[in-house]
């Protein structure tokens, strides 16, 4: 039963993992109804970005500690930049096209931002050290003997954070109410009066810090590599499973999904010959599908012919 708990705390966590990168995905879409593709590339982006001005900055003589906040601050700069204009140049000129348009607008924006990326830094695979040990939680193996792992309760808590730092932004917020006007009904938005280009460049700025968050964290977990474009992929499964418009499910299905996916690796990945974690989550997500489309806190539209 402590090996099961290890198994579920560590799939738990690295859920919420998952959920940061559906988070980026999650904010375009409910704001302007665009499937943001490019979120994965903008994660490797903001990674190799902030990597890349550590570098820099240390070369310069610069102590580590002033050099990573300075890179940190550097690279935010980066992605608001890219954020707006995306939305500026790539989206804006396809206003009231069909949403298949966009979509693929957002294919091609994926395979520039990695182009610019690997153009301007390199695609050499980087370490990323974020100063936090991947190691056991002292006072959690000595009380409970449970090994939970200092990074993952340390990504799990930034996320957390992020999360409800945007809750509250939704919820409080003038320009917060403003994106849930436009969410809710581009049209009645524009009719009483709020800027419906401003806002979209707001969250896609806003998708850009998120895609930053991300990146830093999961690249000082796997390094910073191509292969960070994917994690878009993975982030499909929770989608699914939470809903496209919903901030909580977001958090929701990435602790499904990261949950399940760890616990069938342990535990059914051997009756299987293995790999079952790079397939486990899109079963599960087609079951959604069958069962509820909208996922579990997205919207549900019934169309009758």
């Amino acid at each position: 039963m402590q090996f099961f708990f290890e198994v579920l705390i560590g799939g738990l966590l690295s859920g919420v993992l998952y959920a940061l990168v559906a988070l980026g995905f999650v904010l375009i879409y409910k704001a302007s109804g665009v499937f943001n593709f490019a979120q994965g590339a903008m994660v490797f982006f903001a990674a190799l970005t902030f990597v890349g001005f550590q570098e820099v900055l240390q070369r310069w003589g610069l102590p580590a500690a002033p050099a990573f906040w300075l890179a940190f601050m550097l690279t935010l700069g980066a992605m608001v930049v890219l954020g707006i204009l995306t939305e500026r140049i790539v989206l804006r000129p396809l206003v009231n096209q069909p949403p298949i348009t966009l979509f693929m607008a957002t294919i091609g924006l994926t395979y520039l931002v990695e182009g610019i990326a690997q153009g301007i830094w390199g695609a050499n695979v980087r370490g990323l050290d974020l100063g936090i040990a991947d190691e056991p939680v002292e006072w959690v193996m000595d009380s409970a003997g449970l090994l939970v792992s200092r990074f993952d309760v340390f990504a799990a808590a930034m996320a957390g954070a992020l999360v409800l730092s945007l809750a509250l932004f939704f919820q409080y917020t003038r320009t917060g109410r403003a994106l849930r006007a436009v969410a809710d009904d581009h049209q009645a938005a524009l009719s009483i009066g709020i800027p419906l280009q401003r806002i979209w460049a707001i969250v896609w700025a806003v998708a850009g810090f998120v895609a930053l968050v991300a990146g830093l964290i999961w690249g000082a977990r796997n390094g910073v590599q191509f292969a960070l474009t994917y994690t878009a992929l993975k982030a499909l499964p929770v989608l699914i499973l939470g809903g496209f418009t919903s901030v909580p499910g977001a958090i929701v299905g990435g602790l499904i999904v990261g949950a399940s996916e760890k616990l069938a690796e342990v535990y059914i990945g051997p009756m299987v010959g293995g790999g079952i974690e790079s397939w486990f989550p899109y079963v599960l997500a087609l079951a959604f599908l069958l069962l509820r489309p909208e996922g579990l806190f997205g919207e549900k539209h019934i169309d009758r012919v």
